[in-house]
């Protein structure tokens, strides 16, 4: 994947590095040039000197042919219009930012945009939301430690029970929309195709429910 890392601290560095030793192609932008030693010597992706909302800064970046973007500087309002343009401008089809302000994350979930606040935040976590996000979480509980994730049924799911995507204490389906009605289903319900599920995981379970889904790598939400 190419991939955009705009702010290179301690944690917008960390993820670069994390990323790249992934195999992925990374590009960091940062408007400050010493940053970037926090990438050290063994970096292998690209960086480029700006203001990671300006035009040219992101198209010299390759923004229109970038797979994800993560919005990590040190400014809140920042990270979210990074984010607002990635999303709605150039289309990026994965975006995460880093806000501190929880009330401020919650507004941009409700956006599209996927929101780290202080208390979540993870190296991880982040990398995760980045590459391997078919599940869209539309809301955290209390410090992070459980989100509600939404996802179309996965076709091999079709015609499966709810009961098969039950770990009781850990996963639980709790809203179903199939076509322009929504219900609360039972151990029994029945999934069916285009059925939009709304799951609550709890965040250490998100590998597993990926597993259930059968999606690819198991990796986290």
């Amino acid at each position: 994947m190419k991939i955009i890392i705009v702010g290179c601290g301690r944690n917008g560095s960390g993820l670069a590095q994390a990323l790249s030793k992934s195999g992925h192609s990374i590009t960091v932008i940062d408007s400050d040039a010493d940053a970037f030693q926090h990438l050290g010597t063994d970096f292998k992706g690209t960086v480029i000197e700006g203001v990671g909302f300006d035009r040219e800064v992101l198209l010299k970046a390759e923004i229109e042919r970038t797979d994800a973007l993560a919005a990590f500087t040190s400014s809140d309002e920042s990270n979210a219009v990074i984010a607002r343009i990635a999303r709605e401008i150039y289309h990026v089809p994965n975006v995460v930012a880093r806000l501190y302000d929880r009330k401020k994350a919650e507004i941009y979930k409700r956006l599209g945009v996927q929101t780290l606040s202080s208390t979540t935040w993870g190296i991880k976590r982040a990398a995760d939301i980045l590459c391997y996000s078919p599940l869209n979480a539309v809301f955290s509980f209390g410090n992070g430690d459980a989100e509600l994730v939404k996802i179309e049924i996965p076709s091999l799911m079709a015609g499966r029970k709810v009961d098969d995507l039950t770990v009781l204490g850990d996963i639980h389906v709790v809203a179903i929309e199939r076509g322009n009605k929504t219900i609360l289903p039972t151990a029994g319900t029945i999934f069916k195709r285009k059925d939009m599920l709304y799951i609550a995981a709890m965040t250490e379970s998100s590998g597993q429910l990926k597993k259930m889904l059968g999606l690819s790598g198991g990796r986290g939400m």
